[in-house]
């Protein structure tokens, strides 16, 4: 790491990996001249980081010219100029450290609401951005006619017991495609638009900070997967990770749970920001958010099962099954808050 530190001129007083997040590696580096967080990018994943460290900084020239008091991750020049460090065929970035913590999970449904404000806002005040200037970090990330093409090649060039040993899941899947339908008319239509979108709102997104006695969430980051899309994207994963108790990793699904209370919460804090700039077509579809990101996630974890965990990997037999099931579970649930 050392070299690393030579690249920014930092007088590196302690280092110490986060382990939160699974993606990339982390670290908090103290040094004399401030805190920074310093990254790897996992560039299996994100085959093209200067993309990433395009967009990173084409929306924050944006908002120190629009927005100048928003709170953003804006990224470290080295010593150079460059904000993107290649070394040793690895690729590294730095922030400066922005005094918060973030949660691993939703305790109530006013952090719901913070959360779901922040990521509002985040969209909310780049709506002037030209969708032009940013660049495609993960192509097709959230395409759910790709995904469900993907899983019905699986159902036929698959692992043949596994497709046996799945069938009622598979019924299902293939019973609900009425909501690969309905995202295409939706993403046709002419009320619909590409915004600056997050793609990745789960609440570990989230900056919160204790500020009078009141916890408020105060900055959105890891903005990796940011690039245009639509705001389904953002709402329905809100919806997918904060509104049950549970990770997509539990087996028992009798306690797959939704949280009525933290849906109404979500709506509200997004609504906040975006219900000027939303149109009355996407409203109508707030619910449909959660229905697209739910089922396009049980498409996913179950896909990689009939292929024999080649995209998510598994550390026990069936591990992607499981996760699809559960969130077959959730899309159930979900659908009776309605």
């Amino acid at each position: 790491m050392e070299s690393i530190f030579e690249f920014y001129g930092w007088d590196v007083l302690k280092a110490v990996q986060m382990h939160q997040g699974l993606i990339n590696s982390t670290y908090i580096i103290n040094t004399t001249s401030g805190e920074f967080v310093l990254q790897s990018v996992n560039h299996t994943i994100f085959k093209d980081p200067a993309a990433i460290d395009h967009n990173i900084n084409t929306i924050g020239s944006y908002i120190k010219e629009n927005h100048p008091g928003y709170l953003y991750t804006y990224l470290v020049p080295t010593l150079n100029g460059n904000t993107l460090v290649e070394w040793e065929g690895k690729y590294y970035r730095a922030f400066h450290k922005i005094d918060g913590y973030a949660l691993s999970v939703l305790d109530n449904p006013i952090q719901a609401k913070e959360a779901a404000t922040q990521f509002g806002n985040f969209t909310q005040i780049l709506e002037g951005l030209d969708m032009g200037k940013l660049k495609i970090t993960l192509p097709d990330f959230h395409n759910l006619s790709l995904r469900f093409h993907q899983f019905s090649e699986a159902i036929i060039h698959g692992n043949s017991n596994r497709i046996q040993d799945s069938s009622n899941a598979i019924s299902f899947l293939q019973s609900h495609k009425w909501i690969v339908d309905q995202y295409v008319k939706f993403i046709q239509h002419a009320d619909v638009k590409q915004r600056v979108t997050h793609h990745d709102t789960k609440i570990s997104n989230v900056l919160f900070k204790q500020i009078e006695g009141i916890e408020k969430a105060i900055c959105v980051i890891d903005l990796d997967t940011v690039m245009p899309g639509y705001f389904i994207s953002d709402i329905g994963d809100m919806c997918r990770t904060c509104l049950c108790d549970v990770s997509e990793e539990e087996g028992n699904l009798d306690l797959v749970k939704v949280d009525g209370a933290k849906w109404e919460a979500i709506q509200a804090g997004y609504l906040s920001q975006m219900e000027t700039v939303l149109s009355n077509f996407e409203k109508d579809h707030l619910f449909f958010g959660g229905q697209f990101m739910i089922y396009m996630q049980a498409l996913r974890f179950l896909t990689d099962h009939l292929n024999n965990d080649i995209y998510y990997g598994a550390k026990k037999e069936g591990q992607n099954k499981v996760r699809a099931l559960n969130q077959i579970r959730l899309l159930e649930v979900y659908n009776k808050l309605k």
